[in-house]
């Protein structure tokens, strides 16, 4: 049997260029979306998706 190697904590990159751009705009309306939902019933839950969104927020500010 030969060894096996994991890459514990390894990240693969997102995508380029505009597929990048476009999966983090999908993901920042989905988190918005979840904080909408969330905001009716978990406060907590709410401020999550909230700081969420605004990480990606970030991310999409910092690419542009």
């Amino acid at each position: 049997m030969e060894k096996q190697y994991c890459k514990v904590g390894s990240i693969n990159p997102i995508g380029s260029g505009s597929q990048e751009l476009q999966l983090l705009r999908n993901q920042l309306q989905h988190f918005n979306q979840k904080a909408v939902e969330a905001a009716q019933n978990n406060s907590a839950l709410k401020d999550f998706f909230e700081r969420k969104a605004q990480n990606i927020q970030k991310m999409l500010q910092q690419s542009l």
